[in-house]
């Protein structure tokens, strides 16, 4: 028997609904607080530089072995 699986919950309506409404809530507000959301985009970058660092540090090898190291050693 094939398994059924569900779809993914943006596929819903309930789904497409929220994202709707959460774009056209961001274009008001976005569109109301242009200056303060400028204002504050150098502050937002120089923030999320650890965050990119912390997750492309992630996949690497934590573990100190040398990816192309012959595995008998």
């Amino acid at each position: 028997m094939h398994e059924r699986t569900q779809a993914p919950w943006w596929r819903s309506k309930g789904g497409i609904a929220l994202t709707g409404f959460a774009l056209v809530a961001a274009f008001y507000i976005l569109r109301e607080h242009y200056a303060h959301a400028l204002g504050a985009l150098p502050y937002l970058l120089l923030l999320a530089c650890p965050l990119i660092h912390l997750f492309l540090h992630h996949g690497g090898a934590a573990s100190g072995e040398r990816p192309d190291a012959p595995a008998g050693r």
